[in-house]
């Protein structure tokens, strides 16, 4: 199994896969395309490309109708990718749904160590609402893992942004309490990079010595720079991170070819 006999000096491979919004049903659609497809097109691409992969990371918006079957099927399709994964929720995710599909896994456990890393997951899920916010309990949960390992460089992933991404609609609806966020990341100088979901397109910046990344998703792509909501014609990928044993990092982008389909444009949002 990757990652089971890491030591603290091996690089470690990660593969992000994000926002799928699968339904229960294996042909369901978002916005004209067929989640489930692009999906498995996108795990079969990191399988091709990766020779080794030591950990998935899933996060949030995998499921679009909130139900067990979706989890269960996005599972499924992640598991042929023979690595442990972590997963956290999004606006779209309904909690508990989420948990039974994960039951007797380690999918939903939020802090993991690989290599020289530690890697945080944390949930920024509203119920109801399509914004994010860090409960204290999330706070506490990440002040706790950055003060425990001091010596550990960390990776800190989320659904929600937490930064502008100069897109006026989806600016109106990341992360609530960034300050918060970020108050307790400036306490502790082992944090490497933040990592999340939801925007639907690529983000690469850097805030003080803190990479800031987003990524595609598995499925439909957002047009950067929007001022209104608006669909991009870019194929779904994923995103890899090489993590080195002194807390420098790679990473990139990587797309499928030949997935067509026609924007249902009578649909307003996602």
């Amino acid at each position: 199994m990757p990652g089971a006999s890491l030591t603290v000096e091996d690089s470690v491979l990660l593969v992000q896969l994000t926002d799928s919004h699968l339904f229960a049903e294996a042909d369901g659609k978002l916005l004209g395309m067929n989640t489930c497809d692009s999906l498995e097109q996108v795990v079969e691409l990191a399988i091709d490309e990766q020779p080794r992969i030591d950990l998935i990371l899933a996060t949030g918006d995998l499921s679009q109708d909130g139900s067990v079957a979706s989890y269960q099927r996005f599972r499924r399709l992640a598991e042929r990718i023979e690595a442990p994964a972590r997963w956290c929720p999004g606006n779209h995710d309904e909690l508990a749904a989420m948990r039974e599909a994960c039951r007797g896994s380690a999918l939903m456990e939020p802090v993991l160590e690989i290599g020289g890393w530690r890697v945080v997951m944390l949930d920024t899920l509203v119920a109801g609402s399509v914004f994010g916010m860090l409960r204290n309990d999330q706070l506490e949960l990440l002040e706790r893992a950055l003060s425990e390992a001091p010596d550990h460089h960390h990776l800190i992933c989320l659904h929600h942004h937490p930064v502008s991404i100069g897109s006026r609609w989806m600016d109106t609806i990341g992360l609530r309490n960034p300050d918060a966020l970020f108050e307790v990341l400036d306490r502790h100088s082992n944090v490497r990079a933040l990592l999340w979901g939801h925007i639907h397109q690529e983000f690469d910046h850097w805030r003080n010595d803190v990479r800031l990344l987003a990524s595609p998703s598995t499925g439909v792509q957002f047009a950067p720079q929007s001022e209104d909501f608006q669909v991009d014609n870019v194929a779904p990928g994923y995103r890899w991170l090489r993590l080195y044993a002194d807390g420098q990092l790679e990473t990139g982008v990587s797309r499928v070819s030949g997935i067509e389909f026609e924007i249902d444009y009578s649909v307003k949002g996602y």
